[in-house]
């Protein structure tokens, strides 16, 4: 299986899916998503990548770090719509002991049979082939890890348990 690369060549780890309905109060009066609901898009993404990996947000800040976003860039390319379902498909970009960026997509797929509004996780997809449905958003979020006083910290030396399992998850698609 090749891995996944992005257009300059590079490589990076697998997508992870989250997909949902779009509610109804996210959309504005224009009848389109909201935009700054797609900020809360990218959150539940990387949180349900997180969980699929075995760990949880809860777990890391109850062990004393946590991961606050620093950085934020988003690009719309279509709306969504009010009960379209969507996916937001998330990765690791970057990751240093300090430092953390998620990339992400959000596409519309209509061959999804979604029943009820429950996010259904899917992934991870390891191969280069594009992603499926139709690209709406893509966006980045850097993060920064630091303790329950806001200190940075280095996560290697302070939870390496936890940093290796992101590298792991940044290994996957490489490998």
């Amino acid at each position: 299986m090749s891995p996944i690369k992005d257009r300059d060549g590079q490589e990076k780890s697998a997508w992870f899916g989250t997909c949902f309905r779009v509610r109804y109060q996210e959309s504005d009066q224009m009848g389109v998503v909201y935009h700054a609901n797609y900020v809360n898009w990218f959150e539940i993404g990387r949180t349900e990548m997180i969980r699929s990996l075995g760990l949880t947000y809860r777990s890391m800040e109850e062990a004393g770090v946590m991961l606050p976003v620093i950085g934020l860039d988003l690009k719309y390319k279509k709306p969504a719509k009010y009960d379209d379902c969507v996916t937001v498909w998330t990765r690791i970009n970057q990751m240093s002991s300090v430092r953390l960026t998620y990339e992400y997509e959000v596409r519309r797929d209509e061959s999804l049979s979604l029943q009820g509004q429950s996010p259904i996780s899917l992934g991870p997809i390891t191969s280069s082939a594009e992603l499926p449905g139709e690209l709406l958003v893509t966006g980045t979020t850097q993060h920064a890890w630091v303790n329950g006083d806001f200190r940075p910290v280095r996560l290697d030396k302070s939870f390496p348990n936890l940093y290796d399992a992101l590298s792991k998850a940044l290994r996957l698609g490489r490998e």
